[in-house]
C-alpha cells in the first residue's frame, strides 16, 4: 500500500525510468550463466590428425563436476585421460590418449557456473572423416528431473520464508509494536522462520544431486554433501543456517520480552532489536547475493550490495502485506490493527517501492543489456512480466490507501465523539454493561434444559427440570464439552460479525488480499528469473559459433531409410523430412514407399528422437496418417542442437515390425 506519489517522488521515478532507457540503449556485453564460447577443435570440425588435447572456453570461470569433461569415440569409449587443467582465465583443457582412429568424437561437459547454476552440453568433431556414432551418456541430466523440480520448489519456499520472516518482524517494529503480543502475528513470523530453515536444509541436501547426477539417491550421499560444503553455494547455505540460529534468538526476544517492556526500557529494546534485525536480514539476503547472479558478471562489487537492498525492499513490502492481511482476517475482533499502523506501513511500502525501482533498474541493465534482449529472450520476457505485475501491485495499493484514509477518519471521528461525551466508560457504566452482557450471554447460550456455566474443572452445573426440588446436577462431561464447543463457535461467529460490520476494514481486507495474491505471483516469477539464463548470456551464447547450443542450422533434413520387416510386402524405403531442422518448432513428413517407388500403405509408423550426447530422449513424435503412405506431424519441438538419432519403426502386419535409425545434425 503506497502513499500517493508527491510531485518530487514522481519526478524521481521519471528520472529513474529515463536512466533505465539510457542504460538499456547503450549497454555492452557481459555474462552471468556460463556458456561455452569456444572450443578446439570447434563444433563440427574435421581435422586431419587427432589432437593432443581438447580445449573448452567458457564465458566465465567454472567448476567441473567429477568425471567431466569426457571425450568419447564413435563406440562410446572414453579416450581422454581425465586430467583437466586451466590454460587461461576461463579456458580448460583435457589431454587425449595417443593413437586415436579416424571417426566422429563426442565431447561432453558438466560444470557449475560462478552463479551456482549447473551447465551441461556436448558437441562433436571428426578426425579424418565423419562417421556414425553410437554414443550414449549415462546418468541423469544435472539440474533436471525430480531433483530439479524439488530444488526449484525449495528455492521458492526459501524466498517466501525470508520475505515473511523479515517483513513480518519489520512490520511489528516499524509499524505496530503492539502486534508483538498478538498470536497471529507471532505465528506468521515464526512460520516464515520455519519455512526458510526447512527449505535451506533441503537445498543443502539436494545441492549435490542437483549439480551432478540429478538422481534422488544421491541426496543422502554424505561424501557428495562434503563436496558441496566446499563450494561457494554450499558455504552460502551453511552461513544462512547459522544466521537463522541468530534469527531464532531475535524472534524469541521480540515476542517473549518486547511486549512486556514499557517506557524507556521498551524504546531501548526497540532500538536494539531494530539494529539486530537489519543486520540479520541483510546477512540472510547476502547468502543469496554471494552465490547467484549478482556474484559474477558485470560489476559484482556493486551488484551484490544492490541485490541485498532489493531483497530487503521486497521483504519489507511483501512480508508486511502478508502480516497485515493475516491480522485483518485472523486477529480477534478485540485486537484489530489500528489505522496508525496501517498508515506507517504505507510509508514503509512507499520507500520500498522506490528502492525496488532503483535497484531493479540497475539489475535490468546489468542482466539484460539491450532492448532486443528485453523482448527477444526468455529472461527479458519474464522481466517484463514482473514489471507489469509490480505496476499492478502499485495500482492496487492506491485502493488500499483510500481504505486506510477512510479507516483513519472513522477512528478520529470515534475519538472526538468519546471526548465530547466526557469519559463514558466510568465504573458505573462498566458495571452496567457487564451485567447486560452477562444477561445476554445467559439468554444466548441457554438450552432447553436450562443455562450452564463451564467450570474450571471442565464440569457444567445447571438447574434441571428433572431434578427434585429444583436442585443442581452435574452434566455429563461429553455434554459439557459439547456446550463449550457451541459457545466457542457462537463467540467466534459474534466476533466475525463485529469485525465484518466495519465497511472500512472489510474494504481494506479485500484490497490487501488482492495485493498479496499478486505479490505471490511476483515472487514466483522472481524465483524463475533467478534460475533463468540472463538475457546478456543468452545473446552471448547465440553469438558463439562453437557452442553446441547455438550451432548454425544445416538446413532441412532429408533421410532415406530402407527397411525389411521379413514378412509379405515387408520391404520398402522410409523418406523422412524435417523442416526447417532447427531448435524450436519443426514440421515432419514421413513417406513410405514400396520397392516399386509407389506409396506403401502400412498399419503403423512411429518416430522417436534421441540426443545421446545429452542423454535426452527418446522423444516420441506423434505422426498422423495423412494419406496412403504419408504420415506427418507439426510443431515438433527440438529442445537443443546436436547430432540426433532418428528412429523410425515400421509395422507392416500384426507380427512384422522393424526399427531403422539414422543420425542427423539438427540445429
Amino acid at each position: 500500500m503506497t502513499r500517493t506519489v508527491a510531485p518530487r517522488a514522481r519526478t524521481l521515478v521519471l528520472l529513474l525510468l529515463a536512466a533505465a532507457g539510457l542504460l538499456l540503449a547503450g549497454a555492452g556485453p557481459a555474462s552471468a550463466h556460463a556458456v561455452l564460447t569456444g572450443s578446439d577443435p570447434r563444433q563440427g570440425a574435421v581435422v586431419d590428425r587427432a589432437p593432443a588435447q581438447v580445449s573448452l572456453t567458457f564465458s566465465e570461470k567454472v567448476t567441473f563436476n567429477p568425471g567431466s569433461p569426457r571425450v568419447l569415440d564413435p563406440h562410446g569409449k572414453r579416450v581422454d585421460t581425465g586430467q583437466v587443467a586451466a590454460t587461461g582465465e576461463s579456458t580448460y583443457a583435457v589431454r587425449l590418449r595417443d593413437g586415436l582412429a579416424d571417426g566422429t568424437y563426442t565431447v561432453t561437459y558438466q560444470v557449475v557456473s560462478a552463479d551456482s547454476h549447473p551447465v551441461a552440453g556436448a558437441y562433436t568433431f571428426s578426425v579424418g572423416a565423419p562417421s556414425a556414432t553410437s554414443v550414449t551418456v549415462g546418468g541423469r541430466e544435472a539440474g533436471g528431473g525430480a531433483v530439479g523440480v524439488l530444488y526449484g520448489i525449495g528455492r521458492y519456499v526459501s524466498y517466501a520464508g525470508y520475505v515473511v520472516l523479515a517483513g513480518g518482524a519489520a512490520f511489528v517494529l516499524a509499524c505496530w509494536p503492539g502486534g508483538a503480543g498478538v498470536r497471529v502475528v507471532q505465528r506468521v513470523v515464526v512460520g516464515g522462520w520455519v519455512a526458510l530453515t526447512a527449505a535451506t536444509l533441503a537445498l543443502l541436501l539436494l545441492r549435490g544431486a542437483y549439480t551432478t547426477s540429478g538422481g534422488l539417491g544421491d541426496v543422502v550421499d554424505l561424501d557428495l554433501l562434503g563436496q558441496v560444503l566446499q563450494t561457494k553455494a554450499g558455504a552460502a547455505l551453511l552461513g544462512r543456517l547459522l544466521l537463522l540460529a541468530a534469527a531464532a534468538l531475535f524472534v524469541a526476544v521480540l515476542f517473549g520480552m518486547f511486549d512486556k517492556r514499557a517506557g524507556q526500557d521498551r524504546r531501548r529494546l526497540t532500538t536494539g532489536l531494530a539494529i539486530a534485525g537489519v543486520l540479520i536480514a541483510a546477512g540472510l539476503a547476502t547468502s543469496w547475493a554471494v552465490a547467484e547472479h549478482a556474484s559474477t558478471g558485470l560489476q559484482p562489487a556493486v551488484a551484490m550490495p544492490v541485490d541485498v537492498i532489493h531483497l530487503l525492499a521486497v521483504a519489507a513490502w511483501f512480508g508486511g502485506l502478508v502480516t497485515l492481511l493475516t491480522v485483518l482476517h485472523r486477529a480477534p475482533a478485540g485486537t484489530p490493527v489500528p489505522a496508525g499502523a496501517v498508515r506507517r506501513f504505507s510509508t514503509v511500502a512507499f520507500g520500498a517501492v522506490l528502492a525496488l525501482v532503483a535497484t531493479g533498474t540497475y539489475q535490468a541493465w546489468r542482466q539484460v543489456g539491450s532492448w532486443s534482449a528485453l523482448t527477444g529472450t526468455r529472461y527479458g520476457q519474464l522481466l517484463l512480466v514482473k514489471v507489469a505485475l509490480v505496476l499492478a501491485l502499485v495500482a492496487l495499493a492506491r485502493f488500499s490507501r483510500r481504505w486506510t484514509a477512510r479507516l483513519a477518519e472513522a477512528e478520529d471521528g470515534h475519538v472526538q465523539a468519546v471526548e465530547k461525551r466526557g469519559a463514558p466508560d466510568g465504573p458505573g457504566q462498566l458495571t452496567a454493561e457487564a451485567t447486560k452482557q452477562s444477561s445476554d450471554e445467559g439468554t444466548e447460550h441457554g438450552s432447553g434444559e436450562g443455562t450452564g456455566a463451564a467450570g474450571t474443572g471442565g464440569e457444567t452445573v445447571s438447574r434441571s427440570a428433572g431434578t427434585p426440588g429444583g436442585g443442581t446436577a452435574t452434566l455429563d462431561p461429553r455434554r459439557a464439552a459439547q456446550l463449550a464447543r457451541q459457545r466457542a463457535a457462537m463467540e467466534a461467529a459474534r466476533r466475525r460479525r463485529e469485525r465484518d460490520a466495519d465497511p472500512n476494514r472489510s474494504g481494506l481486507r479485500r484490497s490487501v488480499l488482492a495485493e498479496a495474491a499478486v505479490a505471490v505471483v511476483v515472487l514466483a516469477v522472481t524465483t524463475v528469473l533467478t534460475q533463468t539464463e540472463p538475457a546478456r548470456t543468452q545473446q552471448e551464447a547465440a553469438a558463439a559459433p562453437s557452442s553446441s547450443a547455438s550451432a548454425a542450422s544445416t538446413g532441412p533434413v532429408a533421410l532415406r531409410l530402407p527397411f525389411d520387416t521379413g514378412g509379405p510386402r515387408g520391404k520398402g524405403v522410409v523418406q523422412l523430412d524435417v523442416e526447417p531442422a532447427r531448435v524450436g518448432g519443426n514440421e515432419m513428413h514421413v513417406h513410405v514407399e514400396g520397392p516399386d517407388g509407389q506409396p506403401l500403405d502400412v498399419p503403423e509408423i512411429t518416430v522417436a528422437l534421441t540426443l545421446p550426447a545429452q542423454h535426452l530422449g527418446p522423444l516420441p513424435v506423434a505422426v498422423e496418417r495423412i494419406a496412403a503412405g504419408h504420415w506427418a506431424a507439426t510443431g515438433v519441438q527440438i529442445p537443443m542442437a546436436g547430432d540426433w538419432k532418428v528412429a523410425v519403426s515400421v509395422r507392416t502386419s500384426d507380427f512384422d515390425e522393424v526399427t531403422v535409425t539414422r543420425n542427423a545434425q539438427i540445429g
